[in-house]
């Protein structure tokens, strides 16, 4: 059972260690001093809004996807659980990659770029992304790779190129 919780919701605990450094890539508010599982629930099909949030292992709310699928500028607006935008995603039109850019609030200007997601092939039997910073316009190293599973209901977080395991996240 789902139900939506004042922001930030109590932490669920997880089985995983605490990272040596915390990171942050969106802002600190969305930080937590130890990890917390995740995980992304599909709700029920709608054609014209987004149909995901992010919830906690027991069920809270911790984010939503807001969002047009079928519309001209197609961008997605990601919520905390009280319904403040946290960041926009926009495709980047004609791109080879599938290349989409996530901006801060409901901005889609270059100057509040956070990061560029683009696939790390054209042609995958998994999922594998590459991550960019904003502050890394050259892109000739990621910062993070994501690689994860729709069928296996799976994600994993890595630093850069390397076996860093930095988040892990699974749909219950």
């Amino acid at each position: 059972m789902e139900h939506e919780q004042a922001y930030p919701p109590p932490a669920a605990p997880s089985a995983y260690p605490p990272l040596a450094t915390p990171l942050s890539v969106i802002g600190p508010q969305y930080c937590y001093p130890q990890p917390v599982d995740l995980a992304a629930v599909r709700k029920v099909l709608t054609i014209t809004e987004g149909n995901f949030a992010v919830t906690d292992i027991n069920g809270n709310i911790m984010f939503k996807i807001k969002g047009k699928f079928f519309s001209i500028h197609d961008r997605r607006l990601l919520t905390d659980a009280a319904g403040n935008p946290v960041c926009t995603l926009r495709p980047k039109i004609m791109t080879v990659h599938d290349r989409w850019q996530v901006f801060r609030g409901e901005n889609t200007e270059e100057k509040d770029l956070i990061f560029t997601v683009k696939r790390s092939s054209m042609i995958q039997l998994k999922t594998k992304l590459h991550v960019f910073l904003a502050t890394n316009p050259k892109e000739d190293v990621c910062d993070f790779r994501v690689e994860g599973s729709w069928l296996e209901r799976s994600c994993i977080i890595y630093s850069g190129e390397s076996n860093t395991i930095l988040a892990q996240a699974g749909t219950y």
